[in-house]
């Protein structure tokens, strides 16, 4: 059984304290992991400042080149985590043991952070808008204009507060190793894999590896994260995402409600997009914010809300080795227990059908974990509860309402993909600050152009575009 420790700016550090990581199916322990509390966290936290200067001794290309390295490593290289050698096909087990994951979506969330890691010098100029990155490495420069810019760190690390549904959300936090800012984060209870993995593969492919900390513990190890690091992610519900608004110090990131809008000039073809609605609600069993949670049309509806419910509906519990196996575990039965009663409550309300109520029963209960099979509700006004919500598994509302007020109605919409060749709705979708990530045609809202920024540019996150003047001064003699 792998042992993982914390990671001290690079050195691994002998906790008086373990918690055993499971398997979600047998309740077997698959890993020890040692805990760390808050003061460890907040006096490492007073160090930070010396892991972006480790990161400051090699340039942005170098590092670039080392994130490449580390692609490799990562996705295919045997790699020493904790106190073990650790394969792939290990890896991957032991993720999906944990998590509830099928194996190959442990895989298919593997080959994502590699692919951000092996096209990081793309990312960032994307990022960037071009600018050259030993600007942000010294702090001022010529962009080429005749004008000096300068941007200025607003800290030496990134803290993260990482999550436990989905590996594929860490390429978030990746980009900052080649802008020198170092990581203290704080790994999921049941998902440390990705992060102690990349960790390895970075100084690995030598990354210094005093730019790294991982503190796993409870609730105190990641409040003091996020209260000693200057710049924070954390991920979690809605309630999370608003304790945190308007917070410049923290990116909360929740969830995503995502959407596709189907247009009147196209909503009669509706059947061709049937395939981009599927996808867009099943991959990754419903468990990331780019998943779609709402299917919104002027009429239709109910014929839509059918042919989902009988491609959804038949969707099966399988083991998690089975390449066709569509649904993750709720590793904490509760949550689904929980999660199918406030479903209930939803279908309670006059007007919510259940579309997939002839296809057997939601809730699979086991002795360790529990199930949800997809669902699709039709809603027949955006009034209804439903329309607002989001669940951690295949669950999406098909809700009718005018395209002269879906706009205006959606509510936050992390990505929205719109379904029109109308020019005038797509401009108007372009201005709707709803909206985060627009997708106008048939794209699937899981699938992401890496290229553009998700969920906010880290870039502006974590530096600060300053005014920075030079004028000649007199050279002081040696000696003076």
């Amino acid at each position: 059984m792998i042992t993982l420790s914390p990671l001290r700016w690079g050195k691994p550090y002998e906790s008086l304290e373990f918690n055993d990581v499971v398997h979600f199916d047998t309740g077997e322990p698959i890993a020890k992991v040692g805990t760390v509390g808050g003061g460890i966290v907040g006096r490492d936290m007073r160090k930070a400042h010396k892991a972006r200067e480790a990161l400051l001794q090699l340039s942005p290309e170098d590092l670039i080149e080392k994130c490449k390295q580390a692609a490799q490593l990562f996705e295919n290289a045997d790699l020493k985590v904790g106190d073990s050698v650790q394969t792939v096909d290990d890896f991957v087990h032991q993720q999906s043991a944990s998590t509830g994951l099928p194996e190959h979506m442990c895989r298919s969330n593997m080959t994502k952070n590699s692919f951000v890691l092996s096209n990081m010098d793309q990312i960032l100029d994307c990022l960037t808008r071009g600018l050259d990155l030993s600007i942000l490495a010294r702090g001022y420069g010529e962009e080429g204009r005749g004008v000096t810019v300068s941007f200025q760190a607003q800290t030496p690390v990134l803290g993260a507060v990482l999550p436990n549904n989905s590996p594929g959300v860490h390429t978030l936090w990746l980009p900052a190793i080649p802008l020198q800012v170092g990581l203290a984060l704080k790994p999921g209870s049941q998902e440390p894999w990705t992060p102690y993995r990349m960790v390895a593969a970075f100084m690995q492919a030598g990354v210094p590896a005093e730019a790294f900390g991982l503190y796993p513990g409870g609730h105190d190890a990641g409040g003091a994260i996020m209260t000693k690091t200057p710049r924070s992610m954390i991920f979690g519900s809605a309630q999370t995402v608003a304790q945190h608004a308007g917070n410049p110090r923290v990116q909360p990131h929740g969830p995503g409600f995502s959407k596709i809008l189907i247009a009147d000039d196209v909503v009669d073809d509706w059947e061709q997009y049937l395939d981009v609605m599927v996808e867009s609600v099943l991959s990754n069993s419903g468990r990331s914010c780019i998943n779609c949670s709402g299917i919104w049309a002027s009429r239709h509806t109910k014929e839509i809300a059918q042919a989902l419910a009988e491609r959804l509906g038949p969707v099966d519990v399988r083991p998690p080795a089975d390449d066709e196996a569509q649904l993750a575990a709720f590793t904490v039965p509760a949550m689904a227990t929980g999660t199918h009663a406030m479903v209930q409550q939803d279908l309670a309300e006059s007007g919510v059908t259940d579309m997939t109520a002839s296809f057997g029963e939601k809730l699979i209960e086991r002795e360790h974990c529990a199930y949800l099979r997809p669902m699709v509700v039709h809603a027949d006004s955006p009034d209804r509860g439903v329309a607002a919500k989001e669940y951690m598994f295949p669950f999406v509302s098909v809700v009718e309402c005018p395209e002269s007020e879906m706009l205006r109605r959606i509510g936050p919409t992390l990505v929205g993909t719109v379904l029109t060749g109308n020019e005038k709705l797509q401009h108007a979708a372009a201005n709707c600050v709803e909206i985060d990530r627009l997708n106008i045609g048939p794209i699937p809202t899981n699938r992401l152009n890496w290229l553009q920024p998700h969920e906010g540019n880290i870039i502006d996150f974590l530096f600060r575009s300053r005014a920075y003047q030079i004028a000649p001064m007199p050279v002081a003699a040696a000696g003076a």
